[in-house]
């Protein structure tokens, strides 16, 4: 049996699997960028707290479900290297999970963005 982890380890093996996922997974690092484009502009608008906790929640969920997405392609590569119908239903819904959460993280944008973008152009 493995001896267990310290527990200022298993930060650095968190911070491992995020390092990984941005070097190796290209829309690990299209959700980062976008998310880093939505906290300039929520600052330039300068959104209420309850906002910014809204869209830090909803980037939280995208970012998580994109690093268990790279789990679990890597955990099926790991096991076969051909193609199964089984693998591939594995990786399309762990796939399926981070289009859900960025749509949805899309609407949440429209939602807090749309007042004070309005207001901004002299629209509302």
């Amino acid at each position: 049996m493995k001896p267990k982890a310290r527990w200022k380890s298993t930060f650095r093996y968190a911070a491992a699997g995020i390092w990984y996922s941005i070097r190796t997974q290209r829309n690990m690092r299209v959700h980062l960028s976008a998310a880093l484009l939505v906290f300039a502009a929520a600052a330039f608008f300068r959104l209420p707290p309850q906002s910014w906790v809204v869209l830090l929640l909803a980037i939280a969920l995208v970012i998580g479900l994109e690093l268990v997405n790279t789990a679990i392609e890597s955990v099926v590569d790991l096991v076969t290297e051909e193609w199964h119908p089984l693998a591939k239903a594995a990786k399309d819904a762990a796939a399926g999970a981070v289009l859900i959460a960025a749509l949805f993280s899309v609407l949440i944008g429209i939602v807090l963005f749309y007042h004070p973008v309005l207001s901004y152009f002299g629209r509302a």
